[in-house]
């Protein structure tokens, strides 16, 4: 286990880092020592609890970050963005239109930043929210009320919701004052909803929204 507790140590303390894995590993000799005299089973849980306990930090939360970055990186080379996504970004920031994202996620905001700095999205969006730094998910309306104050809209007819998925972009939208655009797909799940509108492709979008509400 001591690539685990390395990965521990240089999480909490990245100077002390040989220093902790010496404790790190003496709990673990602990552990297989009492097995030796009691056959007492030991289990992750608790011998990262023993690590907390020891070194007065929170070694397991430790262990698990390490854990969710390394899987994390593992997706790396399989997500990508739509081709036109910059494309339709800059021609839409040109008409001074402020331009928001709404991600359904339980992974941290770092995993998503990462890829839209890679693939130069992120300066083109003006707000970037994540419901796994939210209360609840879409559909639910608080999830777009909290992203139109972080665009300071305070009007809903100026402001349309483009997503993929019938229920949670299209219908939630649709319920929280907002007008809303489908791009039509055949993978998400179907519900029964009337978009606003219909595009078959992100690129299409510029040339859609000056006839919507009032974004012209």
């Amino acid at each position: 286990m001591e690539d685990m507790w390395r990965l521990a140590a240089r999480h909490i303390s990245p100077g002390r880092e040989e220093e902790l894995i010496r404790e790190l590993v003496a709990v673990e000799a602990w552990a297989w020592a009492r097995v030796a005299t009691d056959r007492r089973s030991a289990r992750l849980s608790e011998l990262l609890e023993a690590a907390s306990q020891t070194l007065g930090v929170d070694v397991a939360a430790a262990v698990l970050e390490e854990a969710v970055a390394h899987h994390l990186a593992s997706w790396t080379p399989h997500i990508r963005h739509h081709d036109s996504a910059v494309s339709v970004l800059r021609r839409l920031r040109a008409r001074g239109l402020r331009v928001g994202l709404l991600s359904n996620t339980h992974w941290p905001r770092g995993f998503h930043e990462e890829f839209l700095e890679r693939d130069g999205l992120a300066p083109l969006i003006d707000a970037r929210l994540y419901t796994s730094e939210m209360p609840f998910v879409k559909p639910d309306p608080s999830a777009f009320a909290t992203t139109l104050a972080a665009l300071d809209v305070r009007d809903t007819s100026r402001a349309v919701f483009v997503g993929d998925r019938l229920y949670d972009d299209i219908w939630g939208a649709q319920n929280a004052g907002l007008s809303a655009v489908w791009v039509r797909n055949a993978v998400t799940p179907d519900f029964d909803v009337t978009p606003d509108a219909v595009i078959d492709d992100l690129s299409d979008l510029p040339e859609l929204l000056p006839s919507m509400t009032r974004m012209s």
